[in-house]
């Protein structure tokens, strides 16, 4: 248990990372930085996988395609979402969105997972659920003020964020349970061939939607500088460097922490991303939070922290049809 604790705390503070890039690139499309990102991951994994290459022809052909789901819905649409999310509403209320992860796997697994992980009684997950929906009202509601401020804020603008934001919340909450469910269903395997495994299937996709990107802007005689941007060093830098600590370091350490933890558990320790994305956000912002967006950070860790301590009550097994 401990050690799955300490590997999802190092995943958390990876996956906080990809917060940043948004908001170092705000000229960058985000389809350009989502396919960016995970070209770089799959070039990274190249030589990892021929390190690895004995346990990697052990994967079963759909032990592949589902990598391949995880890698276009986990990998790809999510960070298409969260960049389109940050660009357009900023960082603090996305990441809280993203941030209600850990309760909403919980629920999610509560019903899908019973069997295996047991229940968490739902009496026990309301007060977390109200603390986290009052730590989310609270940073909204400093960012809207913010926005009201503005002479040059556009409401609609920060609202497609918003959704964008709902977008991401609901591709991540997918990913970690198919991600664990293939996990635990292959105990012997390795988390870091698994790993590999998912950047191997992510360099085709992110390849292809780099070339298909490139054609439309050329197509649609946009002024944007492709391949690589108006500041090429900066951006393949930047993407190099989140393919390999947030993409691949990040999804092996999560691995190391699925196969440890009971999915529910596992799932609200994703409030270390949360966490981290918040403290790189107001670094780059170069101010301290808001008095009301700290209470708010305060009542999402206190929510998350409550959900925590809920053990899963085991379900007895149903007496086999006469």
């Amino acid at each position: 248990m401990f050690i799955g604790i300490i590997y999802a705390l190092i995943a958390g503070m990876m996956w906080g990372l990809v917060f940043v890039s948004p908001s170092l690139l705000p000229e960058y499309p985000p389809a350009l930085q989502s396919v960016g990102r995970y070209l770089a991951f799959g070039l990274i994994a190249l030589p990892l996988a021929w390190l690895d290459r004995r346990r990697l022809a052990q994967l079963s052909r759909a032990d592949w395609k589902e990598a391949l789901k995880l890698a276009a819905v986990g990998n790809l649409l999510y960070y298409l979402c969260l960049a389109s999310a940050i660009q357009r509403a900023g960082g603090p209320l996305p990441t809280m969105i993203i941030g209600t992860l850990p309760v909403v796997i919980a629920i999610t697994a509560n019903r899908r997972n019973v069997r295996r992980d047991g229940r968490l009684p739902w009496r026990k997950l309301a007060p977390s659920l109200m603390l986290i929906g009052a730590g989310i009202g609270c940073v909204n509601h400093v960012e809207l003020n913010a926005l009201a401020q503005s002479t040059d804020a556009d409401p609609t603008r920060y609202a497609v964020g918003v959704l964008f934001a709902v977008a991401a919340l609901v591709c991540w909450t997918w990913y970690p349970l198919r991600n664990a469910d293939w996990l635990r269903d292959h105990p012997g395997r390795s988390p870091t061939t698994w790993a590999t495994a998912q950047g191997i299937a992510t360099l085709p996709l992110a390849l292809v939607g780099y070339i298909v990107l490139w054609a439309t802007m050329a197509i649609g005689d946009s002024p944007f500088a492709m391949p690589f941007g108006p500041r090429p060093q900066f951006f393949v830098g930047l993407m190099l460097a989140i393919g390999l600590l947030a993409s691949w370091l990040g999804t092996l350490c999560w691995n190391e922490s699925s196969q440890r933890l009971p999915t529910a558990l596992a799932g609200q320790l994703i409030v270390f991303e949360t966490l981290a994305a918040l403290a790189y956000a107001f670094i780059l912002r170069g101010r301290w939070p808001e008095t009301t967006t700290l209470i708010g950070i305060g009542l999402l860790i206190a929510g998350v922290m409550w959900a925590v301590r809920i053990k899963p009550q085991a379900i007895a097994a149903e007496p086999p049809a006469a």
